[in-house]
C-alpha cells in the first residue's frame, strides 16, 4: 500500500482510517482482489471533499464474483440514504440507477456522503460499480459485480456470479463529503447535487443544449402526431348531452401505427384520464396555447371540447370521477388470433385509477375516489381559469369540490388518499401521506382567485402536518409508491425497510410537497416555507441525472427516475417538474436550478422518436424497423424501464401515452414559453 500522514492501518492491512476525516469516517475495509493488495491514495479536493482511489495491479485474469469497499461512519446515524432499496445482502444499487449516485449518512450536524468517481468508473471497460447501504451494520459500501433484475420485485438489482477482471489496472475512487454544520444536515443533499452538477452535469448539459435541437419543432411533431398521422387512434370523440366533447386516449401502441403490417391490438381499455398522471386537462393547456399562437382555430376547439369533458364529470357531494372507460372486447381473427378492440363510445362509464389499494388492476368501475386525482384536476381547473380563459364554470366545479374537500381534513392536518365509491366513506390506506400536498397547492390557489382565508387555512395545515410527521423520515409514500407496476413492498406501507433505514419512496410526493411550499411561501413570505421546499426539491433532485452515463445509449442528463424501487430514465415527469424547478431557482438566484431545470425540459423530449432525436430514432427503428415518418411524435413515457438499456433497442418500449408523454412535454415547453420566455431565448430552443 501506499501511505501519507493522512492514513493509519491496523494490523489487519485491509482495515484503514482516515486521519483526516476522524469524526466521520470511523474506518474503510477493503477486500483484496485474487490475492492482490490494495495500493491507497488519498486526495484532498477541499475542505469538505476528499478522494480516495483503491487500485490494484494484477498480473493474471482474476474472477470474483464480488468485491467490496465498506466505509464505517463514526458518529450513529440518524438519516440513511441511498438511490435504490438494498433490503437484502444479496442486493446492490446497480450502476443503472446511478442518476445521482451518492450514499448519505447524517445526523443534526454531522453529514457524510460517499460519492463514486465517475469518471474512473468510466474510464476502463470491466465489471460494473454497484453501491450499497447497510445501515444496522452502519456501512457505505462501493463495490464491483455482475448483476441482474430480481425477477421478484420490479426493479429491484442483485449480485450474480461470473465477475472477471482482465490482467492489469483495476481502481475504484469515490469522494467523501464531510460536513459538519446544522444547516447542511438540514438539507444535506444541497452539497452532494452542487458537486455532482459542477463536476459532470453542467458540461453535459451545455453540451447537449448547443446541439441545435429544436425543441419547438419537436412540439409541433407531438401535434401532428396525435391529431393528422395517428389521428384515428389518438383523438376520441363523443357526446354528452347533444355537445361534441374529446380527448385524447389514455394510451396506444406500436400496434396501432399506421405503418404496422399486422391488425391492431389495445394494450389496455380505450379510456380517457384526468388523474394525477395522465391528465388530458393538463395536455389541453398545450394545445389550447400553441392553438391561439399558430392560428390553429381546430386545435383550439379540441383543447375547449377537452375543457367540457373535464367539467362532464359527474359530481356526487362535491366529488367526481377520474376515468372515462369504455367496454372492452377480445375478437377473433381468420388466423385465429385474438386482439383487443373497444366496443365504442355508446358504451362509455366513469369510474376511477385502479392504481389503488382496493383491488389493484381491476376495472376503474368502482374503484374509490382518489382525493389526490380529484385536486390536481381542480388545480390545473384554476390553472386554466387564471392563465387561459375566465370561464366561470372551472372556478364553480373547483369551489364546489374544495367546500366537500374541507371536512375530510383529520385533526392531524392530513387528507385521507381515497374515499369509498359507494359510501364516499375515507379509506385508512394512506390517510396521513404527502398525497396531501396536491390539496394544499390547489386550496391555496383557490384562495388566491377567490380571497376566501378558509381555503389557505386549510392548505396551511395540511402542508404543515406532511412537513412534520413525512418530510424528517422521508417518508414519500403515494399511489405509485406501491399500486402501479413497481409493487414491491406493498405488504409494508408505512414500515422501513430496515437494512436501508428507509422507506419505499416515489418523487412524485417530494414534487406535490416542493410546488406546495413554494405555494405557501408565495401566500404567507414565511422563510421557512421556501427553506423546506427547497429540502424537498432537493431530495426530488436526487433522482434526476446528474451527468450523462456512457452506458446510457441516449441523452439522459437533466431526465428522472421515479423512485427506489424502480428503474426508468428520462420519465415523463420530468415535463411536469421542470417549471418548479425553474421557479427555484429565480427565487433562490440559483444558476444550478436553472440549468436543472432546463435540462429537465430538454429531457422531456429526449425519447420522442424524430429526427430531432438521432440517438433515440436508431433505437426506436432497431427495435420497429416498420416506423417511418407518419410515427414521428410517438413517444414512450421512458427508458430501461425494466433495469436494462443497449444498443439495438434495449430499453425502449411499445406503446405512448399523449398525456404523459408527447402531449406533457409539448405542454411544459409552452408552459415555459408563456411564463419564461427569456430562458427559451437563452438556450435558443
Amino acid at each position: 500500500m501506499t501511505t501519507d500522514s493522512g492514513l493509519h492501518f491496523d494490523r489487519d492491512s485491509t482495515r484503514v482510517r482516515l486521519c483526516r476525516l476522524q469524526s466521520f469516517v470511523k474506518a474503510i475495509e477493503i477486500d483484496p482482489l485474487g490475492g492482490a493488495a490494495p495500493h491507497l491514495s488519498v486526495e484532498r479536493i477541499d475542505e469538505r471533499a476528499t478522494r480516495v482511489s483503491i487500485r490494484f495491479e494484477l498480473d493474471r485474469r482474476v474472477e470474483a464474483d464480488d468485491w467490496r469497499a465498506r466505509v464505517s461512519p463514526a458518529f450513529e446515524p440518524s438519516l440513511s440514504w441511498s438511490p435504490h432499496l438494498t433490503p437484502t445482502e444479496r442486493h446492490v444499487v446497480d450502476r443503472h440507477c446511478f442518476r445521482s449516485p451518492a450514499l448519505l449518512a447524517a445526523d443534526d450536524r454531522r453529514v457524510l456522503a460517499l460519492v463514486p468517481d465517475l469518471d474512473a468508473m468510466t474510464r476502463r471497460e470491466g465489471v460494473p460499480w454497484y453501491l450499497d447501504l447497510n445501515a444496522e451494520a452502519r456501512e457505505l459500501t462501493i463495490g464491483m459485480s455482475e448483476t441482474e433484475p430480481d425477477e421478484a420485485a420490479h426493479v429491484l438489482f442483485m449480485k450474480r456470479p461470473g465477475a472477471a477482471h482482465e490482467e492489469g489496472a483495476v481502481e475504484v475512487a469515490f469522494y467523501l463529503l464531510a460536513f459538519e454544520e446544522a444547516s447542511v444536515a438540514a438539507n444535506p443533499w444541497r452539497p452532494i447535487l452542487r458537486f455532482l452538477w459542477e463536476r459532470w452535469g453542467a458540461h453535459a448539459f451545455r453540451a447537449v443544449a448547443a446541439s441545435g435541437s429544436s425543441l419547438e419543432t419537436m412540439v409541433g411533431r407531438a401535434y401532428r402526431w396525435a391529431f393528422r398521422s395517428w389521428e384515428s387512434a389518438v383523438w376520441q370523440r363523443l357526446e354528452f348531452d347533444g355537445e361534441p366533447v374529446g380527448a385524447a386516449a389514455f394510451i396506444v401502441n406500436v400496434t396501432q401505427s399506421p405503418n404496422y403490417p399486422g391488425p391492431a391490438d389495445e394494450r389496455e381499455f380505450r379510456s380517457i384520464w384526468n388523474q394525477a398522471w395522465f391528465s388530458s386537462l393538463r395536455t389541453a393547456h398545450g394545445m389550447f396555447r400553441y392553438g391561439a399562437a399558430t392560428g390553429d382555430e381546430e386545435l383550439v376547439r379540441r383543447a375547449a371540447q377537452t375543457k367540457r369533458l373535464a367539467l362532464s364529470a359527474p359530481r356526487r357531494a362535491g366529488f367526481f370521477p377520474a376515468v372515462l372507460a369504455t367496454e372492452m372486447e377480445q375478437a377473433t381473427l381468420n388466423d385465429g388470433t385474438f386482439v383487443n378492440r373497444s366496443r365504442g363510445w355508446d358504451t362509455a362509464y366513469w369510474g376511477n385509477s385502479n392504481r389503488n389499494p382496493v383491488a389493484p388492476w381491476r376495472s376503474v368501475r368502482g374503484a374509490p375516489y382518489h382525493v389526490l386525482d380529484m385536486s390536481w384536476t381542480a388545480l390545473w381547473m384554476l390553472r386554466w381559469y387564471e392563465e387561459l380563459e375566465r370561464d366561470g364554470a372551472l372556478l364553480a366545479y373547483a369551489a364546489e369540490y374544495a367546500d366537500a374537500l374541507l371536512p375530510l381534513q383529520r385533526a392531524d392536518g392530513f387528507f385521507p388518499a381515497w374515499l369509498d365509491y359507494d359510501t364516499l366513506r375515507p379509506l385508512d390506506v394512506l390517510a396521513d401521506s404527502p398525497e396531501s400536498s396536491a390539496s394544499a397547492t390547489f386550496l391555496f390557489k383557490l384562495a388566491e382567485l377567490t380571497g376566501e382565508e378558509r381555503y389557505a387555512a386549510s392548505a396551511r395545515l395540511a402542508l404543515d402536518a406532511v412537513a412534520r410527521d413525512v418530510v424528517p423520515h422521508g417518508r414519500w409514500e403515494d399511489f405509485e409508491t406501491y399500486w402501479s407496476c413497481s409493487r414491491f413492498g406493498e405488504d409494508r406501507v408505512g414500515r422501513k425497510f430496515e437494512r436501508n433505514d428507509m422507506y419505499k419512496q416515489c418523487n412524485f410526493s417530494m414534487f406535490w410537497t416542493a410546488e406546495a411550499c413554494k405555494a405557501a411561501y408565495a401566500a404567507s413570505g414565511e422563510a421557512r416555507y421556501l427553506e423546506l421546499g427547497e429540502r424537498c426539491l432537493d431530495e426530488m433532485l436526487m433522482t434526476q441525472a446528474s451527468w450523462q452515463p456512457p452506458y446510457v445509449p441516449i441523452d439522459a442528463v437533466g431526465g428522472f427516475g421515479v423512485m427506489n424501487g424502480d428503474a426508468e430514465w428520462n420519465d415523463a415527469r420530468q415535463s411536469l417538474f421542470a417549471e418548479l424547478i425553474l421557479e427555484y431557482g429565480e427565487l433562490l438566484d440559483r444558476e444550478e436550478y436553472i440549468e436543472r431545470g432546463m435540462a429537465a425540459l430538454r429531457a422531456s423530449f429526449v425519447m420522442m422518436y424524430c429526427p430531432e432525436n438521432p440517438k433515440t430514432k436508431a433505437q426506436w427503428e432497431a427495435k420497429y424497423p416498420f416506423f417511418d415518418e407518419k410515427d414521428y411524435g410517438f413517444m414512450m413515457e421512458n427508458y430501461g424501464h425494466n433495469g436494462r438499456v443497449g444498443e439495438r433497442g434495449l430499453g425502449i418500449g411499445e406503446f405512448s401515452i399523449f398525456d404523459w408523454g408527447a402531449g406533457a412535454a409539448a405542454e411544459a415547453y409552452l408552459r415555459i414559453r408563456a411564463h419564461r420566455p427569456e430562458l427559451l431565448r437563452r438556450y435558443g430552443w
